[in-house]
């Protein structure tokens, strides 16, 4: 929500619709399996489901009901035990967690309060309320929880639990590469009500022409690259990205199998499916697309490069808020918000094109860009420091556009994600650049 006439009861009425769909996310990837379920840890990279649970809950009454409401603590005991920084996640199963009975009630108690605080607040005055930001914030924090845990559904094992309609086909041919100007752009946003604290200040920057791939990097594109030795040629990788890829004995993207025949298979939540080879490569980490690059003569874009990409308006010379306009996205702009569990082929969306022609930017998979996660000039933390600034100068790269799994509220052109370059259980791709 961007238009800055609405009145507090269109602002108020929007952010009922965004926790209320975020609450029916999490339900949902939490009430289809059982509770020694959602104690498990499938990966010692993700939390039990039951903890990602009862913290979306103790985040919403920090924020929401202590701090914008005013109200007493429902239960200051857990703080400790839901602090992200407190706790690793691979140590959060032997924490004295609430049982999913306990969690879903503690989030059912926050919600009815969290309902009466918005209801009361007047979305104006200090900052964390104007523009009903911190509704917004926690509305965005637990969608990215949901995310997160469809990424632990991926690594569980055992009876497939989640369904959803195949994503679409493609409806053009999308191939080949875009020349893009460069010049002065803006970069980021001042504006934009929802934006969190590592999306600001909007601020100029100067690109050079520069190249990019007209869509993400198919899995055909990549089976070539496989095909090639891709995986077994040192000279593609950087040197750290060749140790990992040694130490990790890497072969292909992360759930690929190769049956006798030769023929690659893809473990899709549990289900055993051919690799489709008009759909964006996912499940690669930054050192593979990094090789994959090199290898197609390209390299990564940056994030710079990226956001001018999906912004940039040739006829206006301004910064749009989506690559097709400033209008929200909608199912005839992008795959976004788990309607499918897995990345549409390339040219299903059309409508969600660029004005240059550069497709399929927003949802489908998180694209690796090769920047470092770094603070803009300027850049102020808000409202705390452990959203953005503790991460700043660690070993992050930048991630950019929403994947199958982001939902709308999170996925706007200035996003930006980040990750260890190692990561590969995200729903990550990329797509090349190069220099013109």
């Amino acid at each position: 929500m961007h238009d800055e006439t609405a009145t507090p009861e269109r602002i108020r009425a929007t952010l009922a619709g965004h926790l209320a769909r975020a609450r029916d996310r999490s339900r949902a990837l939490t009430e289809c399996v059982d509770d020694r379920d959602l104690f498990a840890q499938h990966s010692p990279l993700m939390s039990p489901l039951v903890w990602d649970l009862a913290h979306i809950g103790n985040q919403e009454e920090l924020w929401l009901v202590r701090d914008v409401g005013g109200r007493a603590p429902l239960r200051r005991d857990i703080d400790d035990l839901y602090d992200a920084f407190q706790h690793a996640r691979s140590a959060r199963p032997s924490l004295p967690l609430l049982d999913p009975g306990e969690a879903r009630g503690y989030v059912g108690q926050v919600r009815e309060m969290t309902w009466d605080v918005l209801d009361r607040s007047p979305l104006a005055g200090r900052r964390l309320e104007r523009d009903g930001f911190a509704f917004a914030m926690i509305a965005q924090h637990e969608q990215q929880h949901d995310e997160t845990m469809l990424a632990t559904h991926q690594l569980r094992s055992g009876t497939p639990v989640l369904t959803a309609a195949p994503a679409p086909g493609a409806v053009v041919d999308v191939a080949g590469e875009v020349t893009l100007p460069g010049g002065e752009f803006e970069l980021g946003t001042s504006t934009h009500p929802w934006a969190l604290d590592n999306e600001r200040p909007a601020h100029r920057v100067s690109l050079p022409p520069f190249v990019i791939d007209a869509a993400p990097v198919t899995n055909a594109r990549y089976l070539e690259f496989i095909a090639d030795g891709g995986y077994d040629r040192p000279e593609l990788w950087s040197t750290r990205g060749w140790a990992h890829r040694s130490d990790e004995s890497l072969e292909a993207p992360q759930f690929w199998e190769r049956d006798t025949s030769g023929t690659w298979w893809r473990r899709v939540f549990g289900v055993m499916t051919p690799v489709n080879p008009r759909q964006p490569v996912t499940h690669v980490c930054y050192f593979e697309a990094q090789a994959f690059a090199r290898w197609a003569g390209g390299r990564l874009p940056t994030e710079a490069e990226w956001e001018f990409a999906a912004r940039w308006d040739p006829a206006t010379g301004r910064s749009r808020r989506f690559p097709w306009g400033d209008a929200e996205p909608t199912a005839e702009h992008a795959n976004l918000g788990q309607r499918h569990l897995e990345p549409a082929e390339v040219g299903a969306y059309p409508g969600g094109a660029s004005p240059s022609g550069v497709h399929q930017l927003i949802g489908d998979v998180w694209e690796w860009t090769s920047s470092d996660f770094r603070p803009y000039p300027g850049f102020a933390a808000f409202p705390y420091r452990e959203y953005s600034e503790v991460f700043f100068g660690g070993d992050y790269r930048v991630l950019r556009g929403g994947s199958f799994g982001t939902d709308p509220v999170v996925c706007r052109s200035t996003f930006r994600n980040w990750d260890h370059p190692i990561r590969r259980q995200i729903f990550a791709g990329f797509r090349c650049a190069r220099d013109v």
